[in-house]
C-alpha cells in the first residue's frame, strides 16, 4: 500500500486533543564493551519500564561512528532494528546473516535463548538509527529462535508519510507476526503539519522524536524525548509546530500486566533466573549456540551487583 490520502481512520478523529502527556528525557549510555558508541535511553526508566511489552529503546545518530558490538546473547525477548541511514551486518546462532538498512524491519526472536552480533559496513559512514526491544509474555518466553524481515511501502496522508513495521495504523499493516499486540511506525511530520490517527484504545502509545520536534495530544517533544500516553483514547493528536520536516517513532500495545526482570541483555522473572542465564553464557552453553563469521571473540557478562536484581514495574 502506498501514496494513499487521508485513510478513513484518519478522517474520524476529530475532536480536540486534551490528554496528559508523560515526558521521558533520555539518558546518555555506551553501547558495545571496548568499542563503545554512545546512544539515548528512553526506555526502561526507573518510573516508566514498558509501553506495551516495548522494554527498552535506543535512539542513536546520525554520528560518524562505527559499531561493532560482539556477538552477546538475550533471552525472554525480541530485538527490533530499524535504521534512518547506514547499513549494519547482523549475524546470529540461527544461523541468519543479513543487512539492517534504512526503512528495513529486521526482527530477531530470542525467546529461550540466542546470540547476535552487529558491525556497520564499511559503506556506512554515518550511522542513525532506534533499537527497541520487545518482552515475551511467559506463554512464550520460550519461544524457539527465530527472524523475520520486512520492508513496508510508504502510506501518504494528510501531512505527513508513515511506514507501518508492526501492527496497524492508518490502513496498513504488518504481516509479521508478534507475541502480544503492538504497533510500530514511523511517521516523517511536513513542517507546520498536524495529524490526528485513529489507535486502539486499549493500547498504551509512546512517540519518540527523531529530528525536529513534535507535539503529542498538544505536548511539546523535543529530540530524542518520549512522550508516553495512556490507554482510553481512540485518536493520537501530532503536530509538527517547528520549519522543517519532524520524524517520530510511534509505539504501542497493550499493558503489560507481567512482572520482569531484566539486567544486561536478559529479560526473566526473577533473580535467580537471570543469575542462570549469566551463568550459562559464561560458561558456552548450547541455550545460547554460536554466531558464526564474526572475527573476534565475545562479550563477557559483566559483574551482578551485590543485592538481589527486583522486578520493573509501571505506574499503576
Amino acid at each position: 500500500m502506498s501514496n494513499i490520502e487521508a485513510s478513513p481512520a484518519e478522517l474520524t478523529c476529530r475532536s480536540e486533543p486534551g490528554r496528559a502527556v508523560e515526558v521521558l528525557t533520555p539518558r546518555d549510555v555506551p553501547l558495545g564493551g571496548p568499542r563503545a558508541m554512545k546512544v539515548r535511553r528512553t526506555l526502561p526508566q526507573r518510573d516508566r519500564s514498558l509501553i506495551g511489552a516495548w522494554c527498552f529503546a535506543d535512539h542513536y545518530g546520525p554520528a560518524d561512528v562505527r559499531m561493532d558490538v560482539a556477538p552477546h546473547p538475550h533471552t525472554g525477548l525480541q530485538t527490533v532494528s530499524w535504521l534512518f541511514t547506514g547499513e549494519i551486518e547482523h549475524r546470529d546462532s540461527h544461523g541468519v546473516h543479513a543487512m539492517v538498512r534504512p526503512g528495513e524491519l529486521n526482527l530477531m526472536t530470542g525467546g529461550r535463548g540466542i546470540c547476535h552480533s552487529e558491525v556497520s559496513t564499511d559503506a556506512s559512514t554515518t550511522l542513525h538509527g532506534v533499537q527497541l526491544w520487545v518482552a515475551l509474555p511467559d506463554a512464550h518466553r520460550d519461544a524457539p529462535r527465530d527472524f523475520r524481515h520486512f520492508v513496508p511501502e510508504p502510506i501518504e496522508l494528510t501531512g505527513a508519510t508513515a511506514r507501518v513495521f508492526l501492527g496497524e495504523l492508518a490502513g496498513a499493516s504488518s504481516p509479521v507476526p508478534t507475541f502480544t499486540p503492538l504497533l510500530g511506525a514511523e511517521l516523517v511530520l511536513a513542517p507546520k503539519a498536524d495529524l490526528a490517527l485513529e489507535v486502539d484504545p486499549a493500547f498504551e502509545h509512546g512517540v519518540l522524536v527523531d529530528t525536529g520536534v513534535a507535539e503529542l495530544d498538544g505536548t511539546r517533544l523535543a529530540q530524542a524525548e518520549l512522550g508516553y500516553a495512556g490507554v482510553g483514547a481512540k485518536c493520537l493528536y501530532l503536530a509538527n509546530p517547528g520549519d522543517e520536516p519532524s520524524r517520530v517513532i510511534v509505539l504501542g500495545g497493550e499493558p503489560f500486566a507481567e512482572e520482569l526482570v531484566m539486567w544486561w541483555n536478559f529479560v526473566g522473572r526473577d533473580h535467580d533466573e537471570i543469575a542462570l542465564f549469566r551463568e550459562e553464557w559464561q560458561a558456552g552453553s548450547d541455550r545460547f549456540g554460536r554466531v558464526e563469521g564474526y572475527p573476534g571473540a565475545r562479550l563477557p557478562a559483566p559483574q551482578l551487583p551485590g543485592g538481589r536484581l527486583k522486578p520493573r514495574r509501571n505506574p499503576a
